[in-house]
């Protein structure tokens, strides 16, 4: 298993997730990648990449502002 951390901090929709998306083939199973991100929708985007694809949403921590850390499994 391999954590990979992603940092979108001033991207805006769709940037971060296209930018999860661009790295999601070269996830193996039970990788993690923990994204970061500030874009007012990014929550709710990768929540919605998430269910689509059928990987699992870990957890969102908060860390002020619009700003969240996001871990994805695969």
């Amino acid at each position: 298993m391999e954590i990979v951390l992603l940092e979108t901090v001033g991207l805006k929709c769709p940037q971060p997730v296209m930018k999860i998306a661009v790295l999601s083939p070269d996830m193996k199973a039970g990788d993690i990648l923990e994204v970061i991100g500030d874009c007012p929708t990014f929550e709710r985007d990768v929540r919605v990449w998430c269910e689509r694809l059928g990987k699992t949403l870990l957890s969102v921590r908060e860390e002020g502002g619009y700003r969240k850390r996001i871990q994805i499994q695969f």
